[in-house]
């Protein structure tokens, strides 16, 4: 299959998708590809009338589709025949992600196509298998936990994996009986669109699905903030989590699933397989160029191992090939925009002017397109902008400890508990630990998702409230009521 494709015979999908078929927009913002700088579109911004418009479309399509309380089976099979063709048109949709976005076009048809096909056929299962509860009460009464759909969900996904996002949010709402109005961020909307039509030509009702396009300030408020939006679902910056929920408060009240931003831990012990934590460590900080909420940012290892543990991570970090994004032989991704690589290597020089020393990187790569070199910085410490700030670009950050208070010590972050890493061949030690880190999410002698779709995602502290994935996010799509009817 030969996936490398000229981005300028790419036909992009045009406007909002809403009711089942495009409306057109004019575009106001910019949009540069990542891999070489160019402007290639324009990007519409949704007001407040047209994300009205999307809401009323959505709310009058759960009416008359009847999708809430159709047997539940017919849910799970229009989601599977949406999977389905997911699979057939995986070319396309990869070709319209790796355009706009940092996704590399040779890892999108095994990587984020097939999980986002996966995704969906995970949530649509529960549609007839999750229900209401009979629960323990008197003996001459009935008591009952009823379960149904909020309605309109609103949803709003990051540039960093456009199209599994997506899925993460359409999936479960769906599933869950309820319609949505997503908007994608501005820099990578095509694929989401696309996933959008695919789902109407699947046999989805039209309407259930609206796309808008548009920005924050402008689109996003209006919609976390209608009042018929009766839930919201986020996953991008801290900041913009705490503006979400300002929003809200100002507007009303709403449940909201949130995740949000990570400085995530590695922790390496002496007795840990070197060669396997060096490259779940650099792959972790390599793929997408380090933009992921949970990349591995921080590598905390056993004085005694750090420099073969250094030397393994560096040379993995030397065998990248950097290259557009739609060239299937490029391995290393650019950075998505040039205000952000600049933000990266801002943090990066305020760093090395804090006493870090730069082992690997620490610049720009010079070529054309948004590209920042691998990095590598030590003696750091805690109060190091490397070490507080989520930089969200291939930075890797390396502290000591002699012992594992010292360990927990270093891994605990004032702000971010989305993801941890641990590596030992203890079992004791393992359990231990991943017992007292303070993250969502621990790994043990691996540093990645697995396609295991019932394991949630979700963040400590400032990294979020609620979660993604799992049977918890299928839940979260649905409201509770208890019955308690006296025979």
């Amino acid at each position: 299959m030969a996936l490398s494709f000229d981005p300028d015979t790419i036909q992009l999908p045009k406007g909002h998708f809403i009711g089942g078929r495009y409306v057109d927009a004019k575009g106001v913002l910019p949009m540069r590809r990542p891999s070489d700088g160019i402007t290639y579109a324009e990007y519409p911004v949704a007001d407040a009338d047209l994300v009205d418009q999307a809401v009323s479309t959505a709310k009058q399509a759960l009416k008359d589709s009847g999708w809430a309380t159709r047997r539940p089976r017919e849910r799970t099979n229009a989601m599977h025949r949406w999977a389905d063709l997911i699979e057939v048109e995986g070319e396309t949709l990869a070709r319209l992600e790796a355009v706009s976005s940092t996704r590399l076009v040779g890892q999108l048809i095994q990587g984020d196509v097939a999980v986002t096909a996966e995704q969906i056929r995970f949530f649509a299962e529960f549609a007839d298998k999750e229900g209401s509860d009979l629960v323990p009460t008197a003996n001459d009464s009935l008591g009952m936990i009823m379960t149904e759909p909020y309605g309109v969900v609103g949803a709003i996904t990051p540039w960093n994996f456009p199209l599994s996002m997506a899925g993460w949010k359409i999936g479960p709402a769906l599933a869950a009986g309820n319609a949505i109005v997503l908007k994608p961020s501005e820099m990578t909307p095509f694929s989401t669109l696309y996933l959008a039509e695919l789902a109407v030509r699947a046999g989805i009702p039209a309407g259930l699905i609206n796309i808008v396009l548009g920005d924050g300030p402008t689109t996003g408020n209006a919609m976390t903030g209608h009042p018929d939006v009766a839930k919201i679902s986020f996953t991008g910056s801290t900041a913009a989590g705490s503006a979400i929920m300002a929003n809200i408060a100002r507007t009303g009240v709403k449940p909201m699933t949130l995740e949000l931003g990570g400085k995530s831990p590695q922790i390496v012990f002496a007795d840990a397989d070197l060669t396997l934590a060096a490259n779940a460590i650099a792959n972790s900080i390599l793929v997408n160029a380090g933009q992921a909420c949970v990349a591995g940012s921080r590598v905390i290892v056993e004085q005694s191992v750090a420099e073969p543990l250094i030397a393994a991570i560096l040379a993995r970090m030397q065998t990248i090939k950097p290259g557009p994004t739609w060239d299937e032989t490029s391995d290393y991704s650019p950075i998505i925009s040039e205000r952000q690589i600049h933000r990266i290597d801002a943090i990066v020089q305020a760093a090395l002017d804090a006493g870090a020393e730069c082992l690997a990187g620490g610049k720009f790569l010079d070529r054309k397109g948004y590209f920042y070199a691998p990095t590598l910085l030590s003696n750091v410490g805690q109060d190091s902008p490397a070490v507080m700030e989520e930089i969200f670009g291939p930075v890797l950050t390396l502290q000591t400890f002699t012992d594992e208070e010292e360990a927990l010590m270093v891994a605990d972050h004032p702000t971010y508990g989305l993801a941890a890493g641990l590596f030992t061949r203890d079992l004791s030690r393992a359990i231990r630990l991943t017992r007292r880190l303070q993250a969502g999410t621990v790994w043990v002698n691996r540093y990645s998702r697995s396609r295991d779709h019932i394991l949630p995602t979700g963040g400590y502290k400032q990294s979020g409230i609620g979660k993604d994935l799992g049977r918890e996010a299928y839940q979260a799509n649905r409201k509770s009521k208890s019955v308690l009817i006296n025979l």
